[in-house]
Order: structure tokens, then C-alpha cells, then sequence
């Protein structure tokens, strides 16, 4: 399966709104990327002219911060917390039994786009270990049984 259709139209809308915009650079991507699930590179060139900028300047914002990516996202990406509280409280296994289950390793998005799997430095919930977000929500305090349950939610939408 393909990536989902990028409305250009969309896009294009969102480049002139932050035309100009002395410090709209990151609204702008943070717009395109919400839209779309990513920035597309076929995006950086426009957007990069709309904003006076060098297309390396606005390649060099997208690589450095981690919010952002240049490839398709699943729908669903899921992070999983490797941060000391959870990786004591057991966020190894929690993300074997993930990819078991989803069939995918760390960095990687599913076929259909349905889902992506990443693990990040930490997600600031320790008091919840071992904890995971899945797009803006979070779930702590998680076993083998809640995260198959929290999966099979996610596998139904």
C-alpha cells in the first residue's frame, strides 16, 4: 500500500497563510506535518521561497528537531517510553510484546499506514512507568495485558 494522497491545494493554503511571517517557520511546519502526517519533500522548495529562506535552511530546521519527519507516519504512532523509570519497570518487554504483535520493529510504519512503532528518550510520565503514548495519548502503568488490550482498541479503528 501507498503512502495517503497529499492535498497540495491544502498545503499551498498553509504556506501562504505563514507567508512573510518572520518567525512562522516551524507553525508552518508543524501545520503541513498535523495535516499531512509529515513534511513532503516536494513541500521544502515552496516553502522555503515563501519564507525567503534556503531550501537547506528549512531542511536543516526539519532534520534537527525530532517533531518532525520527512517520511509517512502511520495513523497511529505509537512511542514507547525507554526512559530509566520505565526501562526498570519493565518498558523492554512491554516493546518485544509491541512488536510481536504489530509485527513491525522499532522505526518502522505497518503496510497500510495504520501504525508506526518509535521509542523515545523519555515521554515525562515516570510516576506511570512503564509508559507509552499512542499519537497525543498517554497509557501507563502497563502490562503484557493492557498493552494487547490497548492494541486491539487501536486495531479496530
Amino acid at each position: 500500500m501507498k503512502p495517503p494522497e497529499i492535498d497540495w491545494d491544502k498545503i499551498h493554503e498553509i504556506i501562504a497563510k505563514h507567508k512573510g511571517d518572520k518567525w512562522g517557520l516551524i507553525p508552518l511546519l508543524q501545520e503541513v506535518q498535523e495535516h499531512t502526517g509529515y513534511i513532503p519533500p516536494e513541500a521544502i522548495e515552496p516553502i522555503a521561497e515563501a519564507m525567503k529562506m534556503f531550501p537547506s535552511e528549512v531542511q536543516g530546521v526539519i532534520t534537527f528537531y525530532a517533531g518532525f519527519t520527512l517520511k509517512p507516519k502511520g495513523k497511529y504512532v505509537l512511542r514507547v517510553c525507554r526512559g530509566t523509570a520505565c526501562h526498570v519497570k519493565g518498558s523492554r518487554s512491554i516493546l518485544r510484546l509491541m512488536q510481536k504483535e504489530l509485527g513491525l520493529k522499532e522505526g518502522e510504519t505497518s503496510p497500510d499506514y495504520q501504525f508506526t512503532l518509535e521509542t523515545v528518550a523519555c515521554l515525562g510520565a515516570c510516576f506511570l512507568a512503564p509508559t507509552m503514548m499512542i499519537n497525543r495519548d498517554y497509557f501507563g502503568k502497563l502490562s503484557p495485558t493492557k498493552v494487547t488490550s490497548v492494541l486491539g482498541e487501536y486495531q479496530k479503528k
